[in-house]
């Protein structure tokens, strides 16, 4: 389940536009191996909102994209292929028979800045924006070089898959 909440008023946000995140989150999902029945919410702000956000929780004081906050704790760089394989989930993370993910908090704003700046559409940078961080959401990250490359190269695989490119 998805569960979006649109607390901006910056960038009009269409049923169509949910349903193309939705779907691509879906995929992002599949494509990663996640038979589980989920829950993710997806919460669209504005720059001012999210900068209030990092700074917040990251202590930055700075717009940003996207955040993404997993529920599940990733020890020693698992990702969730490997603890889904156990399939030993806390009741904690459970919402029925739902794991809960976490959540993904998307700057529109932002968003559409960005697609300006790298000269593709508002469209391909939302779903560039959310593959990203499902895979957060999913253990991956971004801090050290090698897991750079990783996670970079798993984004363009599933968006190449979903024919959205650059």
């Amino acid at each position: 389940m998805i569960y979006v909440d649109n607390r901006q008023d910056k960038i009009e946000v269409t049923d169509e536009f949910i349903k193309k995140l939705e779907s691509v989150i879906e995929f992002a999902l599949k494509e990663e191996e996640v038979y589980i029945d989920c829950e993710i919410s997806m919460l669209f702000v504005d720059n001012e909102e999210i900068r209030g956000i990092n700074n917040e929780t990251r202590g930055i004081d700075r717009a940003t994209d996207v955040l993404s906050f997993p529920m599940l704790d990733y020890d020693n760089k698992k990702v969730f292929k490997e603890m889904y394989k156990g399939n030993n989930f806390d009741a904690t993370f459970m919402d029925g028979e739902e794991l809960v993910l976490g959540d993904i908090v998307l700057s529109l704003e932002r968003t559409l800045e960005q697609s300006k700046e790298y000269n593709h559409s508002f469209e391909r940078e939302a779903c560039y924006l959310v593959v990203h961080s499902v895979l957060h959401l999913l253990g991956y990250d971004h801090m050290e070089d090698e897991d750079k490359k990783i996670m970079r190269r798993r984004e363009e695989e599933i968006l190449g898959k979903l024919d959205i490119t650059r």
